[in-house]
């Protein structure tokens, strides 16, 4: 790669979620940044135009998925700067958003927040805790969901919650409320079923209604076509098995 190129892989980095440049070299471009762990380098790639390679795991499997790419573990390619900022942009959100991150920024927010406040009890601390968490469990949603309903794909922010599976008090740790797999992004009257119990997921995502639920209800509610998820993981079953056990 020449500096020209470089130059615009870094400017791509910097735009979409890597703002750090670990390395530059005629090489490759290893990228970073200090809101997540992960490192992304970019080099020419013998099939498109840029191939950029991210740590295999989690993160990986997460955007291969989302991109239906054959190599369940990478490498990503991109035939322009264009497609390279978006592959850059995902991958940053999913990275905020996979375990443990929250939890890391949590508990630096909690932390923080406490140092500046006057009153010291634990009822002050409990409603800190509460505040913050559900404000970076719904940013982790948003980031994981790309700003979208997981059901309808709705991107305005202002109809969706950040509904949990496994209820915030119900939880044992922080881990377990900030998991973004415990949870859905979900417009709010479908929140509102998950939230209830009158709605869960099965296996596949595909959603089943209580009976306390009418035909004429589900109408009204616009659940006159399938109602599923558009992907779940293993790791959202882990709660949703938990969720189907309370549905009534």
């Amino acid at each position: 790669m020449n500096s020209l190129e470089r130059t615009l892989i870094e400017k791509a980095g910097y735009d979409n979620g890597w703002e750090v440049v670990v390395k530059s070299v005629p090489e490759y471009v290893l990228l970073a940044s200090a809101l997540h762990k992960a490192q992304a380098r970019i080099t020419k790639s013998e099939q498109r135009l840029w191939r950029l390679d991210l740590p295999i795991g989690l993160l990986t499997s997460e955007l291969n998925r989302e991109i239906a790419k054959d190599e369940p573990q990478g490498p990503f390619h991109a035939s322009n700067d264009t497609e390279l900022g978006a592959l850059l942009n995902r991958a940053a959100k999913l990275a905020r958003s996979l375990p443990n991150l929250p939890e890391v920024r949590f508990a630096e927010a909690v932390k923080r927040e406490l140092s500046q406040t006057k009153i010291s009890s634990t009822e002050v601390e409990r409603m800190v805790r509460q505040r913050v968490g559900q404000d970076i469990y719904r940013q982790s949603l948003m980031d994981y969901w790309g700003g979208a309903c997981a059901v309808t794909g709705i991107k305005v922010p202002e109809l969706l919650r950040a509904s949990h599976t496994k209820g915030w008090a119900e939880c044992d740790s922080d881990a377990d409320r900030l998991n973004v797999f415990n949870g859905f992004l979900l417009c709010a009257h479908l929140d509102a079923l998950f939230d209830r119990h009158l709605m869960t997921f099965d296996e596949s995502g595909q959603a089943i209604f209580s009976t306390r639920l009418s035909a004429e209800n589900l109408a009204t509610l616009g659940m006159i076509t399938t109602v599923k998820l558009r992907w779940v993981s293993p790791d959202h079953e882990v709660y949703l098995k938990i969720h189907r056990k309370q549905f009534s």
